[in-house]
C-alpha cells in the first residue's frame, strides 16, 4: 500500500526541486497529480511556492526561452508552442519572446543552415533552398528570419556546392 504524501511533505519536496532548477506551476501540478493529491491541497502548495518565490512562471519562461534558443536551436514558434504546453500565460509568453531580438535568432539559424546545407542532397539551388526552408520551419523559425539568413548566405550555399 502506497503511503499518502502530506501537504507539508509535498511542499518540502517541491521546494527542494525548485531550489535546484527553474520549474513552472504546471510541472509542480503534474507532480502532485501523480502523487494523487487533492486539488485543493495542490492549490495551497502552489500558492505557498509562489509566495515564497520558488515558482515564478515569468522567470521560468525567460530561462526556458534562453535555453531552447541557444542550446536546442529552436525558433520563436517552437519555443512559443513549448511555453503553451507548459500552460504559461499568453501575456508572459509575448513579453518574454519579444525580449529576444532577431539578431539572436539569426546567430542561431545561420550556422544551423550552413551545417544542414552540407548534408542535403539537391539537384539545384532552388531545391536546396526549399529543403533548407522546410528544415528551418520545422525548427520553429519564422519565414522572414529564414529568408534573411538565406538571402545573406546565398553565396555560402554556392560556395558549398563547389566543395
Amino acid at each position: 500500500m502506497k503511503k499518502e504524501t502530506t501537504e507539508q511533505e509535498a511542499y518540502l519536496q517541491l521546494a527542494a526541486i525548485c531550489a535546484q532548477a527553474e520549474h513552472c506551476q504546471q510541472e509542480m501540478r503534474d507532480k502532485m497529480k501523480r502523487w494523487e493529491m487533492a486539488p485543493e491541497v495542490q492549490e495551497r502548495v502552489i500558492a505557498r511556492l509562489i509566495k515564497e518565490r520558488y515558482i515564478d512562471d515569468e522567470r521560468y519562461a525567460r530561462a526556458f526561452v534562453k535555453d531552447k534558443i541557444r542550446y536546442n536551436k529552436w525558433g520563436r514558434r517552437k519555443v512559443q508552442q513549448g511555453l503553451w504546453m507548459k500552460h504559461i500565460d499568453d501575456d508572459i509568453q509575448q513579453r518574454v519572446l519579444s525580449e529576444v531580438d532577431d539578431a539572436e535568432y539569426l546567430a542561431v539559424l545561420k550556422p544551423l543552415l550552413k551545417q544542414k546545407a552540407k548534408s542535403i542532397k539537391a539537384e539545384n539551388d532552388y531545391e536546396l533552398t526549399q529543403k533548407l526552408v522546410r528544415f528551418a520551419l520545422g525548427r520553429g523559425f519564422t519565414y522572414d528570419i529564414i529568408r534573411q539568413c538565406l538571402d545573406v548566405d546565398d553565396e555560402m550555399i554556392a560556395d558549398d556546392e563547389t566543395d
